[in-house]
């Protein structure tokens, strides 16, 4: 009797003991989703991230809020391996595979600047450089820039104080050159048809700000043909107003963006069909700003660069801002030069007909 006791006591603390398992199994299944389930932020901050590089380019401008995104559009990309590793530690599958949208997307847009895409040969070297209105050594700068061995040298930000430095630093390298306002030309072969060109800058609060013994001319684009072996060359060279990010009207870049639709103007109206633009323009070609420059000309870092050429601030450059554009010239090549003076960096790139 006490066996038969005992046996169905067991039976009975082995129906409850199945019991209680079943529970701790439904509310461990509640607790812990499976990995289709797991991590739903992560998977909306990746759909998000990915629909953000997608479609950038209807981003609102309210307050600039599309250019600056567009600025730094590339540094995006460093969101993907920090939601990469959220994904693996929660062990989310759909954050996992949401990651694919953004990770897609960022290729497309700029894998191909991550390898290098230069070529050997090119019928001429052009440089370009924003020479900084506070360089503490112009003298420096202008002597790196002649051994460079550019042909055609561009430089913008020249102030009436250092521009006799600039011309006589120059001039055994580059026997032909201009100066309109604060941009300049030097170069080994002969240059004609040279004008200013109107970019609408004005002076203003917003107006760039210099160091107080400084003073700058307000003539900051200029157009010329450089006679090469291979026929005339169309030459602009252009500065055109800084951003700024100001407290109550958000990324400001009024200046820029008239200077870089009547630029594009200028360009729509040149008559030679080989171009090149050479310029610290303060934007990336991404931006929209600059759609009517790249609809005719094309950047030489996509064709023809090395990387993603950052050019500012020098000591550590996070934006291309300096550019060379070309239209009916093949680029071959593309670089940023050391540093020198200046809180830019300068870009060169060979071009061939």
């Amino acid at each position: 009797m006490c066996r038969l006791l005992q046996a169905g006591g067991g039976g009975r603390d082995t129906g409850s003991t199945t019991w209680r398992a079943r529970i701790r199994r439904v509310i461990r299944g509640v607790s812990r989703p499976g990995p289709w389930r797991r991590g739903p932020v992560l998977a909306g901050a990746a759909l998000l991230l990915g629909l953000v590089l997608l479609l950038h380019a209807r981003t609102t401008d309210l307050g600039g809020l599309g250019s600056l995104v567009e600025t730094f559009l590339p540094w995006f990309g460093l969101f993907i391996p920090v939601l990469a590793a959220g994904a693996l530690w929660r062990r989310s599958a759909s954050a996992v595979a949401a990651l694919l949208l953004p990770v897609t997307v960022w290729l497309s847009l700029f894998g191909g600047l991550l390898s290098d895409k230069s070529r050997a040969g090119g019928d001429l070297t052009v440089v370009s450089h924003n020479v900084g209105a506070g360089n503490p050594d112009p003298t420096g700068t202008a002597r790196d820039l002649a051994s460079s061995g550019a042909d055609v040298l561009a430089l913008e930000e020249i102030t009436p104080q250092v521009k006799p430095l600039y011309e006589k630093e120059l001039a055994e390298a580059y026997p032909h050159h201009t100066v309109q306002g604060t941009v300049g030309l030097w170069s080994k072969l002969p240059l004609s048809d040279t004008r200013p060109v109107d970019i609408k800058m004005d002076h203003g609060p917003l107006a760039d700000t210099k160091p107080a013994d400084v003073t700058m001319a307000y003539n900051r684009a200029l157009r010329t043909t450089v006679a090469t072996g291979r026929g005339p060359l169309a030459v602009y060279v252009a500065h055109l107003g800084s951003v700024r990010v100001m407290p109550r009207g958000g990324f400001w870049t009024v200046h820029r963006d008239r200077g870089a639709q009547a630029l594009g103007e200028a360009i729509a109206a040149e008559r030679n069909e080989r171009v090149v633009l050479l310029g610290d323009l303060n934007g990336t070609v991404d931006d929209r700003a600059f759609a009517g420059i790249t609809s005719q000309l094309d950047p030489v870092q996509d064709a023809a660069g090395d990387g993603f050429g950052f050019t500012w601030p020098a000591k550590f450059p996070v934006v291309r801002i300096d550019q060379i554009l070309v239209r009916g010239v093949e680029p071959t090549s593309s670089w940023v030069l050391p540093a020198t003076g200046s809180d830019h960096l300068p870009v060169a790139a060979g071009i061939r007909w």
